[in-house]
């Protein structure tokens, strides 16, 4: 179905007409003076750069540079104008969305936000291409609503959080995780009888885990080397409805774990773990003698739908001592409060160091707001997890599966 007219008001003071190709207004570079977040619209529709130009003009603390119709042409203005901030659509003729961040990030490391069509393949590409370099992404509506909130809202707020970034140091953490990861020997299989009284001693325990911006790549390099046993964990990550199926299936491809999206009534399993459904509320609810997984409706809590604070709230209150918290990756604050409830409730939080995060916001805010017990390295994550574990609940007290 073709798009209906693009009828939004230019802002005051432009004058001429939006978009028309490689004539956009904006090309002109603006004055540097302003102090401004500069940014480059990079998208194949000519309706999609119009909008993503208006948001971006109308916001008091950005301008946009510049426009580019595909990735060619992207990589010439990007290299031209040396913008602050990059929007980049992911399917693009000629140069797709993959080949040119590749390119852009080698020639000038600059923030780089995704903008993807909500589709499966839309998310898989754009989970390679968080896991390649770029900081965050946005999903654009087809239509209604929905435009605003992700346009007007969301797209100018990780603009905000992602300017002035480090890209250099994520992608030398990055680089470094994946040769680490390269390097280490394969841990010794564990004993299936060590697995087995894994199982009956973690099954009545839980591990919540919050996290958000940078979260794709931090959660495969957790999963991919945690090991069984370990009791059943439930992941809030900040995404869209048509996003957590793929990051789920991603990630249990990689995993020795079972990685599943959650829906409701899924039962609550040792070596299981459950990603909340992008668009709703993830409670847990006991059932007799099982816990189960329950999708709701409902507000955005801390700014989030999903939200970790909601999940961690309901881990806490179900779980007592026998719930761990870990808060990573993320800007805002969202999980802030649910760890401090499972540290009331009796359980223990850790949270992601500063040092191997994307975003150091909502485990800085855990952190400061003293709802961490321990920080911790990500390159080590699975070895402090599986001995916090085994501290906290096997008879043993070695770590085991690491």
């Amino acid at each position: 179905m073709r798009a209906a007219p693009y009828s939004r008001p230019l802002p005051s003071g432009k004058a001429g007409k939006w978009d028309s190709g490689d004539t956009h207004p904006c090309l002109k570079v603006l004055s540097m003076s302003s102090g401004k977040i500069r940014v480059v619209v990079v998208d194949d529709s000519a309706l999609m750069r119009r909008m993503i130009s208006d948001y971006i003009s109308d916001a008091p603390d950005m301008e946009v540079l510049a426009t580019a119709s595909d990735g060619e042409k992207a990589i010439a203005v990007c290299q031209k104008h040396k913008p602050d901030v990059i929007t980049l659509d992911v399917q693009m003729p000629r140069m797709d969305g993959l080949a040119t961040l590749e390119v852009l990030l080698k020639q000038n490391p600059v923030p780089v936000i995704m903008v993807s069509a909500l589709t499966q393949a839309g998310a898989d590409v754009t989970l390679d291409a968080l896991e390649r370099g770029a900081l965050d992404y946005v999903a654009k509506p087809e239509r209604g609503s929905g435009v605003e909130k992700a346009l007007g809202y969301d797209l100018i707020r990780k603009i905000r959080s992602v300017a002035g970034s480090d890209v250099q140091r994520v992608l030398r953490i990055r680089r470094d995780r994946k040769q680490r990861r390269a390097q280490k020997r394969a841990p010794q299989p564990v004993p299936s009888s060590v697995v087995e009284a894994g199982i009956a001693a973690l099954a009545d325990k839980c591990i919540a885990i919050g996290i958000s911006t940078g979260g794709p790549p931090a959660l495969a390099s957790l999963f991919e080397t945690l090991r069984p046993p370990m009791p059943p964990i439930v992941v809030v990550q900040h995404m869209p409805e048509s996003f957590t199926g793929p990051l789920a299936r991603r990630l249990d491809g990689r995993s020795k774990l079972t990685i599943k999206e959650a829906a409701s009534g899924d039962v609550l399993r040792p070596n299981h773990v459950f990603i909340a459904n992008g668009g709703s509320h993830l409670e847990l609810r006991r059932q007799g003698k099982y816990v189960k997984t329950v999708q709701r409706n409902g507000e955005p809590v801390s700014g989030h739908k999903p939200s970790a604070d909601v999940m961690m709230k309901c881990a806490a209150e179900i779980y007592g001592s026998n719930c761990m918290g870990i808060i990573m990756t993320g800007m805002g604050r969202d999980g802030s409060d649910g760890c401090g409830h499972i540290r009331r409730c009796g359980g223990f939080v850790l949270g992601q160091n500063e040092a191997t995060s994307d975003v150091y916001g909502m485990n800085k805010v855990a952190f400061v707001e003293g709802n961490v017990n321990r920080q911790f390295n990500l390159n080590e994550a699975a070895t402090i997890i599986t001995r916090e574990v085994a501290r906290l609940w096997c008879r043993s007290r070695q770590p085991v599966g690491v």
